[in-house]
């Protein structure tokens, strides 16, 4: 299997994180993406206060887990889902890699400007990978799975509800799943995410839908490995058997975790209003030095081009300590540009912007 998969992009980076490091001040890592802001002392009480654990936790997920997801939907989203039509999952990146396997996809749509992982899915699944932006493009070729990303990774673009119904209709035609990851939905700047569960996208069914969602970036929880699906009740029960087969299990500390995370808003609220703080001084700072920003109206991410290519443009970045991912990572179109990560301290990114200046 491993002879279908490209090399891990990250790899790539190595030479130009060791120029970064060497820097005076130390280096400002914007590449990945990973918080680093403290988790939420509400959700680290309820992981301690679960940690006696000792029997198999349940691969549904607890009722509380499932009913906090559901109240969160409908609360934070307008989104209206049974609990018992939600799934825990140990970190999106684990399902999405997954899905296609788990659906038995033959053919495989993801954008053009896409997380590299809908690619990956596809290929351990041994489907077509298909990059597309416009899916009438694709003529009357069978396709099975669907990937949209609003907000996107890596661009920050958000998909206006029209631009959704209009997927979500051509994909029930051609009897298609469609699964939206959203994992940024919660961080709209000049744009407001909508999901593509929504009434106004999907006129109130939710067949040949998922939506993906999860708490790494809204909590802090990369580490705990902490989301969830939710869509069809069909295909939801189909993946929880699956589930069930292959002990999928999230940790019941974990569970629990999640449950906290998902009912309380404050934190939330707090962290979005850090990352915004941080996005209303670097962005300037970009532009300042010759960055054009393009999309990036929601998501924790600037798209980024100096008219260069992207390596050169990272390579310039990081004589200065700055550390940024090549936009070729999310596709040949992305080529020209690099993405830059919000996740970073309050003094790291000042420290880059001091030296954008």
């Amino acid at each position: 299997m491993a002879h279908k998969l490209p090399d891990f992009p990250w790899d790539r980076l190595t030479p130009y994180k060791e120029r970064a490091l060497a820097h005076p001040d130390g280096i400002v890592d914007l590449s990945v993406g990973t918080p680093v802001d403290s988790v939420p002392r509400v959700v680290q009480d309820a992981l301690v206060a679960a940690a006696d654990s000792p029997g198999y936790p349940l691969t549904h997920g607890t009722p509380a887990l499932r009913t906090a997801a559901a109240g969160w939907l409908a609360r934070r989203h307008g989104v209206s889902v049974d609990q018992n039509d939600v799934l825990p999952v140990l970190g999106t990146k684990e399902f999405i890699a997954w899905l296609p396997t788990y659906l038995g996809s033959t053919s495989v749509v993801f954008p053009s400007l896409a997380y590299p992982t809908y690619d990956v899915g596809a290929r351990l699944a041994g489907a077509s990978a298909v990059a597309a932006d416009g899916l009438l493009t694709l003529g009357p070729a069978p396709v099975d799975l669907v990937w949209v990303n609003s907000p996107s990774n890596p661009t920050g673009r958000v998909l206006p509800a029209e631009h959704l119904r209009k997927v979500v209709a051509w994909a029930r035609e051609r009897g298609a799943i469609v699964a939206s990851d959203e994992c940024y939905i919660e961080l709209g700047w000049e744009a407001e995410p909508v999901s593509i569960l929504h009434p106004d996208v999907c006129g109130g069914s939710h067949e040949g839908l998922l939506a993906v969602h999860s708490l790494s970036k809204r909590s802090n929880l990369a580490g705990y490995r902490a989301g969830f699906v939710t869509g069809d009740p069909a295909l939801v029960k189909r993946l929880l058997e699956i589930r069930k087969h292959a002990g999928m299990l999230m940790p019941q500390p974990v569970q629990s975790a999640m449950a906290a995370a998902l009912a309380d808003d404050a934190h939330a609220k707090e962290q979005r209003e850090r990352y915004a703080a941080r996005r209303a001084v670097l962005r300037p700072a970009l532009e300042r030095a010759g960055w054009r920003i393009e999309h990036s109206t929601a998501g924790l991410y600037l798209w980024a081009s100096n008219g260069e290519n992207c390596w050169d443009q990272v390579g310039s970045l990081s004589e200065i300590g700055i550390l940024a991912a090549p936009g070729d990572f999310y596709g040949v179109a992305g080529e020209r540009h690099v993405r830059i990560a919000l996740t970073a301290t309050d003094e790291r990114i000042d420290a880059a912007v001091r030296r954008l200046h």
